[in-house]
């Protein structure tokens, strides 16, 4: 059984029951040996342990329940966004993107107000007249499709689809510099997703999403 051997103590007693987690010992939602037992096997104190189990639990790792003991609540560590997307290719990206859009678009199409409408014309209008700058394009795409993820009336999509945003920006004015896109397919895309959202068409309005989003995405590849 492994043994802490230097300080701080705390810190090295949770990386060592965060490596027996990630190896399998207590899967998730199981119970963690009671405190006496497991500061025994760690080779520390109870309140070294306590300490460590707080800081397992603050990373989500980790629940203490009254009474009940301490439970595994996931199997590792999760990294912030900005971690994960600042390491993320944009193939990747615009990949979480079609999850997120597609779902997005057949929910506001069964959930979209008079006032969504009215935002997604008034994005896709200002798309069309956008100036001859990339990045203006480049904006007021990223404005058309927020209002669509809006309509869909889902704060956890909304926040998923703002974080992309930035990661994808610079990629997307670089690619369209070297590969212009055909700005007449391109604007009727973003046409059919909005007809279909209007006519409350789920389907319609899903597929419309995947179609536009997918051909970007091979445009990248």
């Amino acid at each position: 059984m492994a043994h802490v051997q230097r300080h701080p103590l705390a810190a090295q007693a949770a990386q060592l029951l965060l490596d027996r987690i990630r190896a399998g010992e207590w899967q998730l939602g199981h119970k963690l040996p009671g405190e006496t037992t497991l500061a025994a096997q760690l080779g520390v104190g109870r309140s070294t342990l306590r300490e460590a189990v707080r800081e397992l639990s603050g990373k989500g790792v980790l629940e203490s329940r009254q009474g009940a003991g301490v439970f595994v609540t996931a199997v590792d560590v999760v990294e912030d966004w900005d971690t994960v997307l600042r390491r993320a290719d944009i193939i990747t990206v615009i990949e979480a993107r079609i999850a997120i859009e597609v779902e997005g678009a057949a929910l506001a199409a069964r959930r979209r107000t008079p006032a969504d409408l009215r935002a997604m014309g008034r994005a896709l209008t200002a798309r069309a007249e956008s100036g001859a700058s990339v990045a203006e394009l480049v904006d007021a795409d990223t404005e058309f499709h927020r209002t669509v993820v809006a309509a869909a009336h889902n704060d956890v999509l909304n926040g998923m689809f703002d974080a992309f945003v930035p990661r994808s920006r610079h990629a997307m004015i670089d690619m369209l510099r070297i590969r212009p896109l055909d700005p007449h397919a391109d604007h009727r895309a973003h046409e059919v997703l909005l007809d279909a959202v209007r006519r409350s068409d789920p389907d319609a309005a899903a597929a419309a999403s995947r179609v536009h989003l997918t051909s970007l995405k091979e445009a990248f590849e």
